[in-house]
């Protein structure tokens, strides 16, 4: 196995190097590490991190062998990957030692930041030198020796490589190698392969950041960026800040009395209703729930149970996801956040710290905030975004003992709702203080598991869409029927929203009718209405806290539907290149080429009918800038408020 000795030294040094300076975090961050896990599960969830990166590193070398096998230069693929692991050695070593300074200014790993001020290395200098000298210091002269360490090794490595070809025993061992490094790069046996934000286990972003290393979290980043480009500013030629005035001169946001000069959209709120305190505040996510499923939206009678709490509160009859993914729905409902082109946000690196999310303005508020998922909370990155914004809780699928029901997606929606029903009598115990829960459902998901006899099916085989969804309004219903009869019912407001309808598809530019969801506001003392202008999930957040009776400063830009202004009748949705605004009975598509078609818009038949006569150039400009603000605001850092 001596063709193998670079690989198993690589392993053996970089996990001791890895294990040791992780021990060194744990030891300046002690009382933040051990309030939120113990030092074995740290040192071991980090070790399984670190065996993740290297693994990718090692996949290079190990899949080049059989190019090199083939011209007879095993020898020389010997060298070319003692080299290379000298090298990734290096880098690993680098970044440790960059690490403690990055930590102590912006509490968390190098991430995006690390490369982006390499293009200031004055201002890095200085900040080194003048806020870090002592650690800089140590920092080069130890990276020096370690340099110099590794030269000799890697000479040393070079001198003995093997003269022979490489022998059938190690042929025989190299597919076994091969697939024990893919399987510790997979790290898990689960149809989603491990990422950083597997590991953001805690409410602390700094320890979920020590859990990897800093390689791994540069990188990572450096991924990231190619989802980070300015990716709707295609539709617009206005300067920056031309387009975000445009979009502040809309009447609901014209009157609004701004408060943080260098982060434009920030204005306060105040409250609608007044209250003597805060109500508690719910909002329940459900998965891919589309009108589609909605009779009373035009689409299948297959959610009884919503049908029948709509009676009981405030009722969106045309209501408009952002677009057609989780995340999208989320950056939406939870961060009244316009779609882009790009990935959401909730995944982008520049959105995982100081990025205002309705968690982060309720905990503000005195609120506990509360994540509840029945899945893998390191699913699109949630766990890192919501721990990193606000959330000062995060419940997922490993939190649920004894579950009822465990399917691909992860526990039931009824198991999902029991534990929310469960964290809202807690709460109650604690008048003082009230509660912020996002509750995020997950049994309306392909392929369609869900406990038997629950329902009565809608039709066979069991494991079908409409059977999943009339699966899901069940579990909403008895949720309800529940909350009803509690204590907390009168002190608590819920949001009742879709992410996103299902199998989002049609030969439209943007096929508006696929993102028409359900909303629901109800609880507490909020009478029944039928709000019927068009609304868009943006507007959710501003309404909801409204509603709650809480005031503050918000850098949202969609409507307080509460509020006494006229209501906005527009939506937005982003299908893949393609802005979709909708605005009366009028849909508008911006492209990526520079085109704005117009379509006259029935809902009841669904049907889109092209439009000759143009947009004014006033009108145009408009909705240009509705859909390049939120790259403005993403690449600028400015969707958020800072603290006092």
């Amino acid at each position: 196995m001596k063709f193998f000795r670079p690989f198993f030294l690589f392993y053996s040094t970089s996990l001791i190097g890895l294990g040791l300076f992780r021990i060194l975090y744990f030891i300046l961050y002690n009382e933040r590490v051990q309030a939120v896990t113990s030092l074995p599960v740290y040192l071991m969830t980090g070790i399984r991190a670190d065996i993740i990166v290297l693994g990718y590193f090692a996949l290079i070398a190990l899949m080049t062998l059989p190019v090199f096998a083939l011209f007879k230069a095993e020898r020389a693929w010997y060298k070319a990957s003692t080299v290379w692991f000298a090298i990734i050695g290096l880098l690993i070593i680098f970044m440790e030692f960059a690490t403690p300074a990055f930590i102590a200014q912006y509490d968390t790993r190098p991430n995006r930041l690390f490369f982006e001020y390499l293009a200031y290395p004055q201002e890095v200098f200085a900040t080194l030198w003048n806020g870090f000298r002592g650690w800089f210091i140590a920092s080069v002269g130890a990276t020096g020796i370690a340099i110099i360490g590794i030269r000799q090794h890697t000479k040393r490595q070079l001198r003995t490589a093997p003269n022979q070809r490489m022998p059938w025993q190690a042929w025989v061992a190299w597919p076994l190698i091969l697939f024990m490094v893919f399987v510790g790069v997979r790290s898990t046996v689960s149809h989603r392969p491990a990422n950083p934000a597997f590991f953001a286990t805690t409410a602390d972003p700094l320890i979920n950041s020590l859990f990897i290393n800093s390689t791994y979290s540069l990188l990572y980043a450096v991924y990231n960026l190619k989802h980070e480009s300015k990716a709707n500013l295609v539709y617009s030629n206005q300067a920056e800040h031309e387009i975000i005035q445009t979009v502040l001169n809309e009447p609901h946001l014209a009157q609004q009395q701004y408060t943080q000069p260098n982060y434009p959209t920030v204005h306060f709120q105040p409250a609608s209703v007044q209250r003597e305190k805060p109500l508690n505040v719910v909002i329940i996510l459900e998965e891919s729930l589309g009108a589609t499923f909605v009779e009373s939206l035009g689409g299948l009678p297959l959610t009884p149970n919503l049908e029948r709490l709509k009676q009981h509160g405030w009722w969106f009859e045309r209501l408009y996801a952002t677009g057609v993914r989780s995340v999208r729905g989320i950056e939406a409902v939870v961060a009244g956040f316009l779609p882009t082109r790009a990935r959401s946000t909730v995944k982008l690196s520049n959105s995982q710290r100081d990025f205002f999310t309705i968690a982060e303005f309720l905990q503000r508020q005195n609120y506990t905030t509360e994540f509840i998922y029945g899945g893998e909370a390191h699913f699109d990155n949630m766990a890192t975004f919501f721990a990193g914004n606000g959330f000062t809780s995060i419940i997922d699928q490993r939190h649920y003992e004894n579950p009822k029901f465990v399917g691909s997606w992860g526990v039931s929606d009824d198991d999902v709702f029991g534990r929310l029903h469960e964290r809202l009598q807690t709460a109650q115990q604690n008048p003082e203080q009230p509660y912020f829960a996002l509750a995020f459902s997950s049994s309306n998901h392909e392929p369609f598991e869900f406990p038997d006899n629950t329902i009565e099916l809608a039709e066979q085989p069991k494991q079908t869409l409409n059977n999943a969804v009339k699966y899901a309004d069940y579990a909403l219903g008895k949720f309800f029927d529940k909350a009803m009869a509690s204590d907390y019912w009168h002190n608590t407001i819920f949001l009742v929203v879709a992410d996103h309808d299902t199998r989002v598809y049609g030969n439209e530019l943007v096929p508006v009718n696929k993102f028409h969801i359900p909303g629901l506001i109800l609880g507490a003392d909020i009478q029944p209405k039928r709000l019927t202008a068009i609304a868009s999930q943006i507007d959710l957040l501003p309404t909801l806290v409204s509603l709650a009776g809480v005031s503050g400063e918000l850098p949202v830009l969609g409507q307080d539907l509460s509020a006494e202004t006229p209501a906005a009748n527009r939506a937005m949705m982003q299908f893949g290149d393609n802005f979709g605004w909708l605005e009366d009975h009028e849909l508008t598509v911006l492209t990526v080429d520079g085109k704005a078609m117009r379509y006259s818009y029935q809902p009841a038949q669904h049907r889109l009918t092209p439009l000759n006569e143009p947009l004014s150039q006033a009108e145009l400009t408009r909705i240009r800038a509705h859909a390049a603000i939120p790259s403005v605001l993403y690449q600028q850092r400015l969707y958020h408020v800072p603290q006092p």
